[in-house]
């Protein structure tokens, strides 16, 4: 399983993900700072990764476009830490590892995960 770290979470994320024996990367060693989440997807679209990020776009992409892959782990919560939720996290990627490897969104929160299995039908 190869996640990439969106840039509005901390590098310090792959650290934790590594140890768990995922293979992570933040999107800041492999491509430019400042490049659009099209980009970004793209990439682990044809690089067979994931995404692990803070916001909604990645989501919204594959509603627009009913692509049924990459799948999207989304952190919903104020605090973006990887010190004060990367066991959630983590917990989380492996209980629905399967989902994510078929092509899913998990949305992960302070109280519960949810999954949606890809493509998104309009």
């Amino acid at each position: 399983m190869k996640i990439i770290v969106d840039m509005n979470l901390s590098p310090r994320w792959c650290d934790y993900l590594k140890t768990a024996g995922l293979n992570a990367i933040h999107w800041v060693e492999i491509g430019k700072p400042d490049a659009k989440d099209s980009e970004i997807f793209l990439y682990a679209k044809n690089n067979d990764y994931m995404l692990l990020t803070h916001d909604l776009d990645f989501a919204v992409i594959l509603a627009h476009t009913a692509m049924d892959s990459p799948s999207v782990i989304q952190l919903r919560t104020r605090d973006t830490l990887p010190e004060k939720h990367a066991s959630k996290v983590i917990e989380t990627i492996k209980k629905y590892h399967k989902e994510l490897t078929g092509g899913a969104i998990v949305t992960i929160d302070l109280i519960q995960s949810r999954v949606r299995i890809l493509p998104i039908k309009q």
